[in-house]
């Protein structure tokens, strides 16, 4: 028996993840001598309806169908879309057919994550927001939230093992626990231990709601680190915290009163876009977990609109192959690809592989961009 119930790579390449009745249909159109050229679609939506979300997991998507016998376009990450193919799939039915299961579970998880760090990070455009949110998810799947997370525009994030598959570095610095490992009464203690324990490249922050009133453990950390306390966070339980944009305000001005203005406030425990609008005027950082981590997937769906070479679909879904396009003032629109140039803005779906090679590289800060840029032109979590 394995350790954890975690379905391995080996599984999601060779194309065992899958939905049992993909195996049966690859029986069955092998005993009947079938295998037509097909063209396949993902969609979240047939037209666009204005409800943006961002697209994610592209590059896992990449990596799942490379070296297959087909041919794949798809929206580059980063990029918003509201309906209309997001990734398009020519070739043989039996080459991709057992990988709909995998492909469909790593764009719509992703993209669901991306589309919650995005729209965390437009409610508090001009904050630091960090990704706190791994523990809301199992470990297996860390990295693929923390990648989310930034792809979302978040700052940065806490997870360890994470930030070794990204290349990126977690941040953080202490939690209640290690208050309470000293006891109630000595939090200075355990400010002062963490001040010398850890290197000089961690940020000084002090979590300062454990036992006692917001303010007064505030203060007796700046007593405690004098010049070298960065920030103070708040995490106060919910159903002890009370008015928090009136607990963060009362802090700043005890801070600003004794000349402890560049102290800096970080507020974590249970935040949202909502939390963030109405804080973010009275604190310089949050951390947000279980909105982001905690998304509901995009409702994708895979589709074959088109076999050897005619418009083909089922019922409620529509046939021929199609093209997204965005004009440069937001606005999206939904063709038949064969009419690809037209007027109606730029083409999103790009070349992804091409006879199982991969032809596109990732460029993780570059998504972000694009995803910011995007939020930006259509008015994304626009209140």
């Amino acid at each position: 028996m394995e350790p954890f119930d975690i379905v391995g790579p080996e599984a999601i390449s060779d194309g065992t993840a899958t939905d049992a009745y993909f195996q049966r249909t690859e029986t069955t159109l092998r005993h009947a001598g079938r295998n037509p050229t097909v063209v396949a679609e993902v969609t979240a939506d047939q037209f666009p309806d204005g409800e943006f979300e961002l697209l994610a997991g592209v590059k896992d998507a990449a990596a799942l169908l490379s070296g297959l016998d087909v041919d794949v376009d798809a929206i580059p990450e980063g990029r918003l879309f509201d309906g209309g193919p997001v990734l398009r799939i020519e070739g043989p039915y039996l080459a991709f057919a057992r990988y709909e299961t995998s492909l469909l579970g790593l764009l719509s998880h992703a993209s669901g994550i991306a589309t919650a760090a995005l729209e965390a990070r437009r409610a508090a455009p001009e904050s630091t927001v960090l990704s706190f949110g791994a523990r809301h998810v199992h470990p297996s799947l860390a990295a693929v939230v923390e990648r989310c997370a930034l792809l979302g525009g978040l700052d940065g994030f806490s997870h360890v093992a994470a930030g070794e598959v990204l290349g990126r570095e977690a941040g953080g610095t202490m939690p209640h626990a290690l208050l309470i490992c000293f006891g109630r009464g000595n939090q200075e203690a355990g400010w002062q231990a963490f001040d010398e324990a850890v290197g000089p490249e961690v940020p000084r922050v002090a979590l300062c709601d454990t036992y006692g009133d917001e303010v007064d453990e505030v203060l007796r950390a700046v007593e405690t680190l004098g010049e070298d306390l960065d920030s103070v966070r708040l995490d106060t339980t919910g159903s002890r915290r009370g008015d928090f944009q009136h607990i963060l305000r009362e802090v700043r001005w005890e801070l600003d009163a004794r000349g402890h203005g560049d102290v800096d406030l970080f507020v974590s425990g249970g935040l949202g876009p909502t939390e963030l609008r109405t804080l973010r005027d009275v604190a310089d950082g949050f951390g947000v977990g279980g909105y982001v981590a905690n998304a509901d997937p995009v409702d994708f769906a895979l589709d074959i609109v088109e076999v050897d070479g005619e418009p083909a679909a089922k019922r409620g879904k529509l046939s021929g192959a199609k093209q997204a396009y965005r004009t440069p003032e937001g606005g999206h629109h939904v063709g038949l690809a064969e009419r690809e140039g037209s007027s109606e803005g730029e083409p999103l779906l790009e070349p992804l592989v091409r006879d199982g090679e991969v032809v596109r590289e990732f460029d993780l800060d570059a998504a972000t961009e694009r995803a910011l840029a995007d939020a930006e032109t259509v008015g994304f979590g626009a209140t």
